[in-house]
């Protein structure tokens, strides 16, 4: 996600090289989804990159392969599951395991997913996200209580926002047609929550639509919860300066909340 490129020259430098904009990025947040990793497994050397370019208290919320989550669905995956792990080794405890399941795997499937998270190593946080929609009603008790037994956290998606109008633009009716439709679910069940927000091109709508996520934040935090919170929009052009703006709503509510360091400058274009 650092590598997106209407963040050069912005949010990050533009003379920064891809494989180091990772720095620049978190310069602006504490927390970056790693979502290159459903595509393919990285070579350990690229994540000790990674884990080079950030601070110790920086989190990566890294997602679990599509081959293991997708095509094999949690099933004979141990070969796939001791790369993975051994690439994203250096991240230590700052990694939390994603496993991002499709729509397709519902209550039916719940024994699986607790048998491939209590095979995950001990020490590593878990998180999963499930988009059928019978887990959003009377199957929520049951996949609450697999997490539960094996201390996962349950990770919601909210598009609640974005559904609720048609797009208005291309990249909106691109999103329109690939992100979940589900309802919003603001329950934790670890001392580390982890929540995807999914916005509007607008950005008033978008700010306007997580104030209830910042009333539950600030209520985790009360509670001593440190939860981490993904702020998206259909283009995710604006994505860094809207996560320092929720973090700054969320702070208003709960004064003590760590300020974010101030971001490097970036130094405009130039032509020589």
């Amino acid at each position: 996600m650092w590598t997106h490129k209407a963040w050069a020259g912005r949010f990050v430098p533009a003379s920064l090289p891809a494989k180091e904009r990772l720095r620049g990025y978190a310069g602006w947040c504490n927390a970056v989804e790693g979502n290159t990793t459903f595509y393919a497994t990285p070579a350990r050397k690229t994540v000790e990159g990674w884990a080079g370019q950030t601070g110790a208290d920086f989190r990566f919320v890294v997602k679990v392969p599509k081959v293991v989550t997708h095509e094999r669905r949690l099933v004979g995956v141990e070969t796939e599951m001791r790369a993975f792990l051994d690439a994203i080794e250096p991240l230590g405890e700052r990694a939390v395991l994603w496993t991002q399941l499709p729509s397709s795997f519902g209550p039916n499937d719940t024994d699986t997913l607790e048998r491939f998270l209590r095979r995950l190593p001990a020490d590593r946080r878990r998180a999963v996200e499930v988009r059928h929609p019978e887990f959003f009603a009377d199957a929520a008790v049951g996949l609450e209580g697999v997490l539960d037994r094996v201390r996962a956290e349950w990770v919601p998606f909210d598009t609640t926002v974005f559904f609720g109008r048609p797009p208005t633009s291309e990249a909106e009716q691109d999103a329109w047609g690939k992100k979940p439709r589900l309802p919003r679910r603001t329950r934790a069940l670890t001392d580390r929550p982890v929540v995807r927000y999914l916005g509007r091109d607008s950005v008033a709508e978008t700010v306007e639509g997580w104030g209830p996520w910042a009333e539950v934040v600030a209520g985790w935090l009360r509670e001593g919860r440190s939860p981490t919170v993904f702020l998206h929009t259909p283009d995710n052009d604006e994505a860094p300066a809207l996560a320092r703006r929720f973090h700054d709503d969320v702070r208003a509510l709960v004064p003590e909340l760590e300020a974010l360091p101030e971001p490097e400058p970036v130094e405009p274009a130039t032509l020589f």
